[in-house]
């Protein structure tokens, strides 16, 4: 599969052999008995390994999994509050969210108004900018507190 008339040739012990072409490359692959492969296809001359190929693919495989493997997703995890909530519940809350954080989670914070809470929805922004102070150091401010229907909802991300 490998197109190019010449190519830069490394043996199987890791060896560069230098530029041959690609019939010669085909031939010492054949005796040693493995498999010729176009490691870099986009160089000039191309270069080529001669290797086992299946092991190469494993190999190659083995990488991609634990490169997927230490890949953290980022999660959005939700705390829900009311405009008067009381002082411990509060601290608890933090808690949780500093805990989130701590992990690598954003946190979106909402308030839920119920009935006539609506009328005092700074009351909610009160409870937000709290959020805000108490969270300061180990979290930025990714959306700004927003009303949608009956709740002020924001979005804090890990430093």
């Amino acid at each position: 599969m490998i197109e190019s008339a010449q190519v830069r040739l490394v043996n199987h012990n890791g060896d560069m052999l230098g530029v041959v072409s690609r019939n010669e490359a085909i031939q010492l692959a054949e005796e040693v008995g493995l498999d010729l492969v176009e490691v870099s296809p986009n160089a000039v001359p191309p270069v080529c390994k001669i290797i086992d190929y299946g092991k190469f693919k494993y190999e190659a495989q083995k990488k991609a999994n634990i490169a997927r493997k230490k890949q953290k997703t980022v999660d959005i995890k939700e705390i829900k509050m009311r405009p008067g909530i009381d002082t411990h519940d509060y601290e608890t809350k933090m808690r949780s969210a500093r805990r989130f954080l701590d992990e690598g989670d954003k946190v979106k914070v909402t308030v839920r108004f119920r009935g006539r809470e609506m009328m005092h929805a700074d009351r909610g922004m009160i409870v937000l900018e709290r959020i805000q102070t108490d969270l300061g150091e180990v979290a930025k401010v990714e959306q700004t507190p927003k009303m949608e229907g009956r709740m002020m909802t924001m979005i804090v991300a890990p430093r």
